[in-house]
């Protein structure tokens, strides 16, 4: 199972430090343990990766639709949980949008594109055709009402529905009138079914080998095909060597969907000229965001100082007529904004760029901003 953590911070190897103890904590175990299965990336290299996620180029099968939905979930949740904040939420608002570009424009997503169409898809080629058979789906997440919805134009003959929250598992069986079970009653619906789909997001094995040998002495050499995507996985694969048994997991599934992609990795190139527009797209338009308040602080120095000799010059102005003295404000804030111009445009010009971080950095510097 992979886990991503977006973070907004003023300094990379600190933040990467406080999310390593974070994980350590988590999961009981030292950070370096773990360490050497991180991967981390910053600024631009984040952003495009973020793209590159939703739009599925980054999954266990290409252009697969579900990521979408997961990456839009977890922004919804932050959102909730008020830790998105403004960059966040801007960066995955603009994910979201990149994903369904890249699957309106390209044929990334065409054909099975999602792990759980893939899993019904494999399971369908094993048994030669689904036609009335007796299915049991486990687990009735996301993942599991893909499996559902595939299974709807597969003609099969039953479908039983097992998760640990009952009310859950009532609700997608009855969606394709199958019926629930309660996982206490798993022994007795292995019993019955020609196929298992596996995909809870259960941290311990579900179905051992010792639970499943004697239900096989019990079907009267019927055989069980189970198909078994979750991460970590659900069922031992001790299970394999059970007379009767076939498993199949994520490396099986990996192997299957490679036979259909060629179609789709003619469009990775496509997809990544989506990417590369709009990350370039969202990190100018950052750059704009982080600019504006810099040429308002500016600005605002600048009236400050004009004001000022203003200010300090009352009493030889005094004597002036109401128009002389709007003659000098006109003339002042005209000096102002003629110096100001061309740093100002040069700068907004630079956005994005290296020169224009050194040209910011050096506004904030030289003014005090």
């Amino acid at each position: 199972m992979r886990t991503e953590i977006y973070v907004v911070a003023e300094r990379f190897h600190t933040a990467l430090g406080e999310v390593r103890e974070f994980l350590a904590r988590l999961g009981f175990t030292a950070p370096e343990d773990f360490s050497d299965h991180l991967y981390s990336y910053y600024e631009d290299s984040a952003v495009r990766h973020l793209f590159r996620v939703a739009s599925g180029l980054d999954s266990a099968v290409l252009g697969e639709s579900e990521i979408l939905g997961q990456v839009r979930d977890a922004w919804e949740q932050a959102r909730a949980e008020g830790a998105a904040g403004a960059v966040l939420g801007v960066l995955f608002r603009h994910a979201v949008e990149v994903g369904k570009r890249a699957r309106s424009e390209t044929a990334i997503g065409r054909g099975t594109t999602s792990v759980s169409q893939a899993a019904v898809a494999m399971a369908e080629k094993k048994l030669g055709s689904l036609s009335g058979a007796r299915m049991l789906v486990l687990g009735a997440g996301d993942m599991g009402e893909g499996m559902v919805g595939a299974l709807s134009s597969k003609g099969v003959a039953d479908v039983l529905v097992a998760n640990r929250t009952w009310d859950r598992a009532v609700g997608l069986a009855d969606r394709v009138g199958g019926r629930a079970v309660h996982l206490g009653e798993l022994a007795a619906a292995l019993a019955e079914v020609d196929v298992v789909l596996t995909s809870t997001g259960a941290s311990s094995v579900l179905v051992e080998v010792g639970d499943l040998a004697p239900v096989m002495e019990g079907r009267a050499g019927r055989p069980l095909l189970i198909v078994d995507v979750a991460v970590p996985r659900d069922v031992d694969p001790g299970v394999a060597a059970l007379p009767g048994v076939t498993l199949l997991d994520m490396d099986d599934l990996k192997v299957f969907a490679e036979q259909g992609l060629e179609g789709r990795r003619r469009e990775i190139a496509k997809v990544d000229e989506i990417i590369d527009a709009e990350s370039e797209r969202f990190l100018a338009s950052a750059t704009a965001r982080e600019l504006a308040p810099l040429i308002v602080a500016l600005r605002e120095r600048a009236e400050s100082v004009r004001t000022g000799e203003l200010e300090r010059f009352r009493s030889k102005l005094d004597g002036l007529s109401e128009e002389q003295r709007e003659a000098v404000e006109a003339v002042t804030r005209g000096i102002i904004q003629k110096l100001l111009h061309d740093p100002t445009v040069v700068v907004k010009e630079s956005a994005g760029s290296a020169k224009g971080d050194r040209l910011a950095e050096a506004l904030r510097a030289l003014f005090d901003l």
